[in-house]
């Protein structure tokens, strides 16, 4: 333990504590723009690059920045001494000579953090008059939206992008008043090794790195007397939508939020859980057929597009690996236009699918050709969490006083299997329920696996199924996915089937949900609420689901037959390493 004192209050902490965090033990608030600490996830940005966390070291001659400054016994630290605000003022200040000044139609308008702190440190004026930067905007992926123009050099989205996903996308380029976070020789995000997971954006203080937006499309759409527009929301979005309108993390708001599509406008509003549950009943049937006829093993689930398209680039020789599931939105979008297009004797043509989802590489999946059916996209416009969010308060519906409604059948019947989806280990513990009643023939009456469970990187399990032995290996954030995948590459794997989330956290923590600012409890809070959803629903495993029983014998046919492969499943495509 050092001691040391700041701002004339004596403090204890273990050696190596930052003079921030130092500061923090005893409530002092020191401003950071570009320090965050994900400890959760192991993500520490400590570049010292914005350098508005400057405080007064006693005996030393500079401002020290406090967020990469270590405690040391005996330091004397002033964190508001005149000298220590005034730099903080013009580092900011500084900032803000070479920011666009459009708050008001900014993305991240009252959500800003360089917005804040000029607030906080009561900043009224730009007294620095100089060069603005004007780099090309970058809407190539369709995803991802770059304004560097917004971009205050923090680095926060290369240590995501490196450290944490380790993409290796983003890098500093440059020198000087040049300098800028960009993709080797600034090409554009579509011909990177991107993801698209978005984390860059969830960590991004400003709106340098956004989502692409389609919320006028949607508009446009719902407008067009000749469209028939069908919309169904991913399981994550019920416990995060809230959060948008007030309401404590983790609040379940499905009912209200049914509520809401409908007034703005849509002609059906189903659930993405319901294809969840046929995903289940297809990847269930896939790795049991590898597991009893010598298939190729581990089984990799195959629901986030940002993992499989880091497996793309990255693990090109292992594409034989991924179950051959579409996403369970593209799977719904390809029903509604056959089977619910049959059922209800509507042109097909004229459906327009809108999918709700906490994640903007949907945006980006949509657009892949070999995920269309006969020529069409099965997804028409993806929009998250924060943009449904938008839309609602622009349509002027007190969401709050909102009655509770119900999905629209059909694809809108679920079980508490689907829900989970939406965290990280839900996908195989969903799996897991259906495998082993479908191998042993025998009911299972513990539906959770708590060992998939929890906000572990890495987490493993192994089940009895039958007399023998399933590993399960499951990782979330691309870092921890390429661990495994390493050690299938050498052959070392013990695992029968591992699911893999891009995100840290899964679906709960995508790149398109509410910003939470570095706060894990949220996110915690959020995957708490699915748990909770999941046992509370009556029907705990996909394949009791009597709407997804009524499909399969009315249409499919055989779950994995020939028609459930021309409709539900795809292919890999082996790309470039840039």
């Amino acid at each position: 333990m050092v001691n040391l004192t700041i701002n004339d209050i004596k403090v204890s902490v273990p050696e190596g504590t930052t003079i921030l965090n130092a500061a923090k033990k005893v409530n002092i608030n020191i401003p950071t723009l570009c320090y965050l600490d994900l400890h959760d996830i192991k993500m520490v940005n400590r570049t010292s690059s914005c350098r508005v966390c400057l405080v007064e070291i006693e005996g030393r001659r500079n401002l020290a920045p406090s967020c990469s400054t270590e405690a040391f016994e005996g330091m004397i630290v002033r964190t508001n001494s005149a000298r220590a605000i005034k730099a903080r003022r013009t580092m900011v200040e500084l900032l803000l000579s070479d920011h666009p000044t459009d708050c008001l139609v900014c993305e991240k308008n009252t959500q800003c953090q360089l917005q804040l702190i000029a607030a906080e440190l009561g900043i009224r004026k730009i007294r620095y008059k100089g060069a603005m930067s004007n780099y090309k905007k970058d809407s190539s992926s369709g995803a991802l939206y770059r304004n560097l123009d917004k971009c205050i050099m923090c680095r926060r989205c290369e240590t995501m992008c490196n450290e944490v996903q380790t993409c290796q996308v983003y890098s500093a380029v440059d020198r000087g008043f040049e300098t800028v976070v960009s993709p080797a020789f600034g090409r554009p995000m579509v011909d990177t090794q991107c993801t698209f997971c978005g984390q860059c954006v969830s960590v991004c203080p400003t709106a340098a790195l956004t989502q692409v937006s389609n919320v006028a499309k949607v508009w446009e759409v719902l407008t067009d007397p000749d469209k028939y527009v069908v919309v169904q929301t991913a399981p994550a979005i019920r416990v995060t939508l809230g959060e948008k309108f007030g309401m404590e993390p983790g609040t379940i708001v499905t009912g209200k939020m049914v509520s809401a599509l409908r007034r703005l406008g849509f002609d059906k509003v189903c659930d993405t859980d319901f294809a969840a549950d046929v995903t289940i009943l297809e990847e269930a049937h896939e790795f049991i057929d590898r597991l009893q006829n010598g298939g190729r093993l581990p089984i990799l689930t195959s629901c986030c597009p940002s993992w499989v398209k880091f497996i793309e680039h990255q693990f090109p020789d292992l594409l034989d690996i991924p179950s051959t599931c579409k996403s369970p939105h593209i799977m719904f979008g390809t029903l509604a236009k056959t089977y619910m297009a049959e059922k209800l004797n509507i042109d097909p043509s004229k459906i327009v699918v809108v999918s709700v989802m906490p994640c903007i590489a949907k945006k980006y999946e949509i657009s892949r050709k070999e995920l269309q059916y006969e020529g069409h996209k099965n997804v028409d416009l993806v929009v998250t969490t924060r943009e449904l969010a938008d839309m609602i308060m622009e349509a002027g519906i007190d969401f709050n006083k909102l009655p509770d409604e119900d999905f629209d059948n059909p694809l809108g019947e679920s079980t508490g299997a689907s829900v989970i989806f939406g965290t990280t280990g839900g996908v195989i513990e969903a799996a897991l329920r259906t495998a082993y009643e479908w191998i042993t023939g025998e009911t299972l009456k513990e539906v959770e696996f708590h060992g998939v469970r929890g906000l572990d990187g890495l987490k493993e399990a192994s089940i009895n199924i039958d007399g023998k032995e399933i590993n399960i290996g499951v990782a979330h954030g691309l870092g921890n996915a390429r661990k495994l995948l390493e050690e299938i590459e050498s052959g070392e794997s013990k695992y029968h089937a591992i699911e893999i989330m891009a995100c840290p956290g899964g679906c709960i923590d995508g790149g398109g949900q509410p910003y939470h600012f570095g706060n894990l409890d949220i996110v915690k809070k959020r995957m708490e609420a699915l748990y909770r959803e999941d046992r509370n629903k009556p029907l705990r495993k996909s394949h009791e689901n009597p709407e997804v029983q009524a499909l399969y014998k009315e249409f499919i046919g055989d779950v994995g037959g020939k028609k459930a492969h021309d409709l539900l499943h795809t292919h890999y495509i082996k790309r470039q390493k840039l």
